[in-house]
């Protein structure tokens, strides 16, 4: 039977409070007679235990428990002559829950600005004490940007790690551990940026210098927030290619973190383009650096393959296509930034553009190049950590408006050829690829939109981020892919937190239906936006606190088997030693 800890012990719950004084004046008496023991069992066979009975030992296994209390499991027999203190601190001891399946664990988002552009801590004192607290109430760890511009900002090969260091030994002192975001590319330009951080100054003049090294789009708009990935291989950057400079970059924080790398540092997740997403920039805001043509939502985006190597990768396309008159540059019609769909030729839902023998041919290159990007970043990362126990990641933009209509518009810019059946064009699944080159290299998938639910968008937005998150874990899960989870907003209301959970605990618990994509796997891990102000304000840390409790109650799975009994053993033995309070977790 379940005993609980003397009174000297606080008890976690009030939940079953009879059992709790019954058990209590049992431990009091010492060794019990055999008929004692026989009315104590017999008592509490009544009521739910009798109703029941039948409940077999396999059908509770699989029955998901809220159960995050640890005297819920503790599971002792007859005193056999020891006192109750004795028994007390063995069953306290022994009330830790034993998991089928772990919890997901919760990762909170450190500020942007955590290390200055000056390669300062950021008010050490304050995230000392706010990463105190993180740990207190059972966050696993925290994630932070490792920005390419403040390490390397007094030139190449030139790193300045100190306030790095000292971050990283904090988080190490306050018992959390650390997913590290290589961030190559500049922060300012994008929804949430409320900090400019810029490329090094040495990047910023190589690309005076060759100004193919940005994106650009058809106004000839050159994008400064990071490299162009047709730039991968040139050797613009003092002489080194992009690939090589963020080679030794990360062969750096390497060395340096090498005694954390596997124990504190667990996550390297490699930045593939702007806001550390693998995605073009076809929706920059650059609030501090305001364009005419820059973009606001809903707009769909446009193209960026206007510089001169994307545009000569293009014609060397078409040209092996048999069509050298489709690689003078991209589409004519697509509108600008801020149009939507059905103002534009290319992208409206019926007869666009897109949906034609030469929308297909330009969308199947515009996307296989950013996938193959991916491909080189991730294999150049892997290189590096190779078998220094972190978990590899890369992430992808929850670009969810226009998600409902057929052309998915605003995807196609970002580089996700991504659409509904059309006339000519077959439905796409234009996460598959970069789901594909996950699993080749062992990597780890991040999204966000976890928190959202279609209806908090505008409807004439026609947003999907339900859908389209769904969609894209279907994917991870049939190619056994590791997928992890960011809300897109900072967020701190109940319908947020209980979408998140929902989310994170997944669908049922059958293999063969994760496999097929039919039903979802749980979440590897939950990465909350973001460590700031309001975060620890009263309220919101509270309720944040809460939501950090329900994700340990709610998104594993409990291991509740008893011993190696029979079946019909199980229903009329184990069973009634469910305490009652377990019982109303398990819903039993």
């Amino acid at each position: 039977m379940i005993r609980r800890p003397p009174r000297s012990t606080p008890k976690p719950s009030s939940a079953a409070s009879d059992v709790y004084k019954r058990q209590e004046m049992v431990g009091a008496a010492g060794t019990s007679s055999n008929a004692t023991r026989a009315d104590a069992r017999r008592e509490r066979r009544g009521g739910l235990a009798r109703r029941e009975r039948g409940v077999g030992r396999r059908a509770w296994v699989e029955r998901r428990s809220g159960v995050g209390r640890r005297e819920t499991m503790t599971r002792t027999r007859a005193f056999d002559g020891r006192d109750a203190a004795e028994v007390g601190r063995a069953a306290a001891d022994s009330f830790e829950p034993k998991y089928v399946r772990k919890p997901v664990p919760v990762y909170v988002m450190l500020p942007l600005n955590v290390v200055t552009n000056d390669g300062e801590v950021n008010d050490p004192e304050a995230l000392e004490r706010g990463l105190r607290a993180l740990s207190e109430i059972g966050v696993e760890g925290v994630m932070i940007d490792v920005w390419w511009g403040i390490v390397e900002r007094d030139g190449p090969r030139k790193y300045d790690w100190a306030a790095y260091r000292e971050v990283i030994d904090m988080i190490k002192d306050a018992g959390l551990k650390v997913q590290a975001v290589m961030s190559f590319h500049a922060c300012g330009a994008n929804v949430g940026d409320v900090v400019e951080i810029p490329l090094p100054d040495w990047v910023l003049e190589a690309g005076k210098k060759d100004p193919d090294l940005f994106f650009t789009d058809q106004y000839g708009y050159r994008n400064p927030e990071c490299i162009s990935l047709w730039a991968d291989n040139a050797a613009t950057l003092a002489g080194r290619t992009p690939m090589n400079t963020y080679k030794d970059f990360m062969i750096s924080f390497r060395n340096t973190f090498k005694a954390e790398l596997g124990t504190t540092l667990t996550e390297i997740a490699v930045g593939c383009g702007p806001c550390g997403e693998l995605r073009y920039p076809a929706y920059p805001e650059n609030r501090f650096a305001q364009k005419a043509s820059q973009w606001r939502f809903p707009g769909i985006g446009e193209f960026q393959c206007y510089d001169q190597r994307s545009l000569l990768s293009l014609s060397r396309a078409a040209s092996e296509a048999g069509h050298i008159e489709w690689g003078g540059s991209g589409p004519h019609d697509t509108g600008g930034y801020n149009n939507l769909p059905f103002e534009t030729g290319f992208f409206r839902y019926d007869g666009g553009s897109w949906d034609s023998e030469y929308g297909s041919f330009f969308l199947s290159w515009y996307s296989s190049e950013l996938v193959n990007h991916g491909d080189r970043m991730l294999e150049m990362t892997k290189r590096v950590f190779d078998k220094r126990g972190v978990t590899l990641a890369i992430k992808c933009a929850g670009v969810h408006w226009w998600y409902n209509v057929r052309s998915h518009a605003a995807e196609l810019t970002a580089g996700y050829f991504n659409t509904r059946a059309g006339e000519f064009v077959s439905e796409r699944d234009g996460y598959a690829p970069i789901v594909r080159v996950c699993k080749k290299h062992g990597a780890r998938l991040n999204f966000t939109c976890v928190e959202m639910h279609d209806s908090d968008h505008p409807w004439y937005c026609y947003c999907g981020p339900e859908g389209l998150l769904r969609q894209i874990r279907s994917a991870c899960a049939r190619f056994d892919v590791p997928f992890a989870g960011e809300n897109a907003l900072c967020r701190f209301d109940q319908a947020a937190y209980d979408k998140i959970i929902k989310n994170c605990a997944g669908e049922g618990n059958d293999e063969e239906m994760w496999r097929e994509g039919t039903m979802l796997p749980p979440m590897a891990c939950f990465t909350f936006l973001r460590f700031n102000a309001e975060l620890f304000s009263p309220f919101a840390f509270e309720s944040f606190r809460i939501f950090v409790q329900r994700m340990r109650d709610e998104t594993g799975l409990l291991d509740t088997s008893i011993g190696d009994t029979s079946d019909e053993e199980a229903s009329t033995e184990d069973v009634d030693e469910i305490s009652s309070e377990s019982r109303v977790q398990l819903g039993l």
